[in-house]
C-alpha cells in the first residue's frame, strides 16, 4: 500500500482528509453518483432518484456540494422556480473513484 499521501504528516493535513471532508456524509456520494448517471437533474427528480431523503437534508447537502465546487446549481428566473443541478469539472473528476468503488462492491458483495 502506498502511504506517500500520509507520510509523516498529521492525517488532517493530507489529501485523504481533504477528499473525505468533501464527500463524507450519508448522501453526498449518492448525489454525486446520481448526477453522474443522469446528468442535469432538477431538485424533485433528485429526491425521487435517491428516495428516503428529506427536503431539508437534500437542500443542505446540495448547498454544501455547491460550496465545495463539486456541483453546479443553475436557477432559472421563472414561476414556479426551476433549479437544475449538474457536476462541475471538479465533481466529474471524482467519478473514476466512484466507479472503482462500484466495481469493488460488485466483486465483494457475497
Amino acid at each position: 500500500m502506498d502511504t506517500s499521501c500520509i507520510g509523516n504528516q498529521k492525517l488532517e493535513d493530507t489529501g485523504f482528509s481533504y477528499t473525505m471532508s468533501l464527500i463524507q456524509g450519508k448522501y453526498k456520494l449518492i448525489i454525486l453518483y446520481t448526477l453522474c448517471v443522469y446528468g442535469v437533474v432538477r431538485f424533485n427528480e433528485l429526491q425521487r432518484y435517491i428516495g428516503g431523503i428529506t427536503y431539508k437534508t437534500l437542500s443542505t447537502t446540495l448547498k454544501e456540494l455547491a460550496a465545495d465546487g463539486l456541483i453546479n446549481r443553475k436557477e432559472y428566473p421563472q414561476i414556479p422556480p426551476k433549479v437544475e443541478y449538474s457536476l462541475t469539472e471538479k465533481g466529474q473528476s471524482l467519478m473514476p473513484i466512484l466507479d472503482q468503488m462500484c466495481i469493488w462492491g460488485e466483486q465483494h458483495r457475497g
